[in-house]
């Protein structure tokens, strides 16, 4: 979602991004799809003529950037972040600064796969970013549910 906003706000006239901005966080934060469609319609209602690029990057990127509400409320914040792919890409650029130049493709491939192999024991069996076992309930109980979409997220 943060670059989803940046995304918006580079569209944005100057004098307009600080109000677009306040009218743009509710959407991302709104308890359900429905909200969240609600607050996008009266926002390009107003802002379609003053700021129409933004408005475009908005409405084509709604459907996305909203999928989240579709989970429960307690796995929104760490579902709509792009921090832990960036912080593991930040963690394979550190350690190919240190070799630097690699004799061949495989040898990269084996450098990230072993700190995958790290990452991936630590997350098993360390304290758990996202505890799923409430997720799979949830999921359970929605599966039963008329019309109900159920999405997996592991």
């Amino acid at each position: 979602q943060t670059h989803f906003m940046r995304n918006i706000l580079d569209a944005t006239p100057k004098s307009l991004q600080d109000e677009i901005h306040s009218r743009i966080r509710p959407i991302l934060e709104a308890p359900d799809a429905k909200t969240a469609r609600m607050l996008l319609e009266k926002v390009l209602e107003e802002y379609e003529t003053k700021a129409p690029k933004a408005m475009a990057v908005l409405e084509a990127g709604f459907e996305d950037v909203t999928a989240v509400l579709a989970l429960p409320e307690k796995y929104r914040k760490r579902l709509r972040t792009t921090n832990p792919m960036e912080r593991l890409n930040e963690e394979i650029r550190r350690r190919e600064r240190v070799i630097r130049i690699f004799p061949n493709r495989e040898s990269a491939i084996r450098l990230i796969g072993a700190l995958l192999m790290e990452i991936d024991e630590k997350w098993a069996s360390g304290k758990k970013y996202l505890d799923t076992s409430d997720y799979l309930a949830w999921r359970e109980s929605q599966a039963g549910s008329p019309g109900s979409k159920v999405t997996r997220i592991g």
